[in-house]
């Protein structure tokens, strides 16, 4: 299945200044196969050393002799490692002792070869890891597939041409279809080996089947890795399907455990975060360029690495999804902004918050900046695009700032001046369009 990553790892590989590449992203995602994928298509040959329950790569990291671990790889892989012809890949390379500490040494002392690294928790470790290369190496990271790789894997790359050229008309005799595509996608979501089985069998039973094994993998790795704070994440993780569900979807820690507070569950939540299972969306104070500035870290919302995952763990009926209008319509919308705000994470260079007011309902659900510019953007699930937020956070509060707005539903495109309405399907294509044009 092609990825977009993809091309990431060809600048990677044709940079005269590359140093070792950490490569990161939830498990399942994908990591594994697109490198090895990468190694075959790219280079004359591939090294590859699984680090999990490996004696071998135990004892690789010993000391920093960078020769002595090369001739060492070569002999366990039976393979020659030749400058500008090899990919190493270190896969699972927080399970073995100053291995991600070893990246330093590569850079300094054998700075053209190409070495990549992945991991199904290498988020934390690079957290917890004191010996982090600081300054000596490069990272990627890696996400569920996009809806636009979606289409690509279901042979619709027509369609997807039409996608990402914005021809609206066209587009808009394709609604239907398009329509169909992504209530697919809200079911079966990104994860590769459950869109693999979806497009092979078209059987609803085995795609869940796969979802619920990934969940539980990642419950594993819980109840694994986090012995002193595991029941506090796996309380947390079990309530995100709730927490979006509620009209105002700002993370309640007090719905997680009656009477809990913040500091109960901030080593759970960070956990999960550089675990890259959620999505942690902060609130603005102010709407101004850095948002970071004006981020207020006590309020924010929580999403769902996937939207197919976040069915599975929902229990909702794949019909309900699948058939006529529900998951647009019903459910609060939940599926539908974490379908957004999952589409939002692939685009490249850009940061997402949300805003809302003190003591009043107004919100906008998601504020995307890029090179200094800000899209309020509004999302919502259906065709009943009713509300004030919008237009009152746009051509009354923030009038001075001249803003564009965007809407995201399930109508067709209009430009109405002061903000845009876009369908659903059309979120990453747009706004990468938006993003190019702007550079």
């Amino acid at each position: 299945m092609q990825r977009s990553i993809y091309a990431d790892l060809l600048l990677w590989k044709d940079k005269e200044d590359r140093k070792p590449l950490i490569l990161l992203g939830a498990r399942q995602v994908g990591k594994t196969f697109i490198l090895k994928e990468f190694g075959r298509n790219e280079f004359k040959n591939t090294v590859y050393i699984n680090c999990h329950n490996n004696d071998f790569a135990k004892d690789l990291f010993r000391d920093f002799n960078i020769s002595r671990i090369i001739r060492n790889m070569e002999s366990f892989s039976e393979t020659k490692i030749t400058i500008g012809e090899t990919l190493v890949i270190l896969d699972e390379i927080q399970e073995v002792d100053n291995g991600i500490a070893s990246l330093k040494y590569f850079c300094e002392d054998c700075r053209n070869l190409h070495i990549a690294v992945a991991g199904s928790l290498l988020g934390l470790s690079l957290r917890e890891n004191e010996s982090y290369p600081v300054g000596k190496v490069e990272t990627l990271k890696m996400f569920p597939m996009s809806f636009e790789e979606y289409l690509l894997a279901r042979g619709r790359e027509k369609l997807l041409e039409t996608l990402r050229e914005t021809d609206w008309d066209s587009l808009n005799s394709m609604h239907e279809t398009l329509v169909e595509y992504l209530r697919e996608y809200y079911f079966v979501g990104g994860m590769p080996e459950a869109v693999k089985t979806y497009i092979e069998t078209q059987d609803e039973k085995k795609v869940r089947a796969i979802q619920s094994e990934i969940i539980d993998a990642y419950e594993r790795d819980i109840s694994k890795h986090t012995k002193p704070q595991a029941q506090r994440i796996h309380q947390l993780w079990d309530c995100i399907p709730a927490q979006l569900a509620k009209e105002n979807k700002k993370f309640i820690f007090g719905a997680v455990k009656k009477g809990s507070r913040a500091a109960d569950f901030e080593i759970a939540l960070q956990w999960l975060s550089d675990a890259g299972l959620i999505y942690k969306v902060e609130r603005v104070k102010e709407v101004a360029a850095p948002l970071k500035f004006y981020a207020d870290y006590s309020a924010f919302k929580v999403y769902l690495l996937d939207c197919g995952l976040l069915a599975c763990m929902s229990e909702v009926a794949p019909k309900d999804i699948l058939l006529g209008s529900k998951a647009f319509v019903e459910f609060k919308g939940a599926f539908t902004e974490n379908f957004v705000l999952q589409q939002l994470k692939t685009i490249p260079e850009t940061s997402v918050y949300y805003f809302s007011k003190e003591n009043s309902s107004q919100e906008i659900d998601f504020l995307l900046q890029s090179a200094g510019t800000i899209v309020p953007i509004e999302v919502k699930a259906a065709e009943n695009v009713q509300s004030k937020s919008l237009s009152v956070f746009i051509n009354e509060d923030h009038k001075d700032k001249q803003f564009k707005g965007l809407r995201i539903s399930l109508k067709s495109y209009i430009d109405q001046g002061w903000m845009e309405n876009i369908p659903l399907y059309s979120v990453e294509s747009f706004l990468k369009m938006k993003i190019r044009t702007k550079e």
